[in-house]
């Protein structure tokens, strides 16, 4: 869209967030009767903290000059959600917001329980976005590691990629393997760096282990790596998969790391083979 267009969607897009809260809602009490639905200008701007005159021009989509701070106030005083609120700077600057975060631990939904469970062939893996492991099926228990056998705080994919010897042993291009979940994850600390955790963690890891810094300073990146791997199990022997992430939608910013079985290879059957293993141990 033109810029005409774009403003006009973003005098739309603000009058309609405006309309659909009620005073109570943001905290005013109400006295008589009101013509139009919804806030006021003027108290749109004294909750985002800026002037009438620079909200009325803002919902008129005229040209005005804005930041990044007053945007994130007037999306708060709408009460906008995060993707209302990307909505809101894409409109008005053209570019996204911030990346915002909560420093908790994500939760699954049974929704996607379900998809992990019925995922049964194809070892799956979620994790968060520090990369904390938090949610895995069996044939990845089988394949890789019993995560519920590892301390919650070093469920981590990149610690335990650099510090887990039995994972070094697995796959034969360890090096590629690596470097993928570096690349995801140095994406997520290009987005949330406002979040000191990234930097604590990599000076931990890079003291745990000298190989790290040579493959983060390389500084790939990438949102969702595709990787062919292969590893040599040590009860099944070979075995082929193309690794794929997916990125869950929602507000929580979870990722499934998916190892589908190659084709033309007897993969899946061993797959297979180590989940009934693992069933008769049970």
């Amino acid at each position: 869209m033109n810029a005409k267009e774009r403003l006009q969607a973003l005098s739309g897009f603000l009058t309609a967030h405006r309309a659909r809260i009620q005073p109570s809602e943001a905290g005013i009490l109400s006295g008589g009767r009101r013509r139009t639905p919804g806030l006021r200008r003027e108290e749109v701007a004294a909750i985002a903290g800026v002037s009438t005159t620079w909200y009325t021009w803002l919902e008129q989509g005229r040209e005005i000059k804005m930041s990044v701070q007053v945007l994130d106030s007037i999306a708060l005083a709408l009460q906008l959600n995060e993707d209302e609120r990307q909505y809101l700077f894409m409109l008005a600057l053209e570019q996204p917001a911030p990346t915002t975060f909560e420093d908790k631990t994500p939760t699954i939904s049974p929704a996607l329980s379900r998809i992990l469970n019925e995922l049964h062939d194809c070892p799956t893996i979620i994790s968060d976005r520090r990369c904390n492991i938090v949610g895995w099926n069996q044939a990845a228990a089988a394949i890789f590691l019993d995560f519920a056998l590892i301390p919650l705080e070093q469920r981590n994919m990149i610690w335990l990629l650099f510090t887990r010897k039995e994972l070094k042993a697995l796959a034969v291009n360890w090096s590629d393997f690596v470097k993928g979940f570096l690349a995801m994850f140095r994406s997520y600390y290009g987005q949330y760096v406002a979040d000191n955790w990234y930097s604590e963690f990599i000076e931990k890891i890079s003291e745990q282990n000298k190989d790290f810094r040579t493959f983060w300073d390389q500084s790939d990146v990438s949102s969702a790596p595709e990787v062919f791997i292969e590893f040599r199990h040590a009860k099944v022997g070979k075995m082929l998969f193309d690794l794929t992430t997916l990125q869950v939608q929602g507000r929580t910013d979870l990722r499934c790391s998916v190892y589908t079985p190659a084709q033309d290879s007897d993969t899946d059957s061993k797959v297979r083979l180590l989940l009934s293993k693992l069933n008769d141990l049970d």
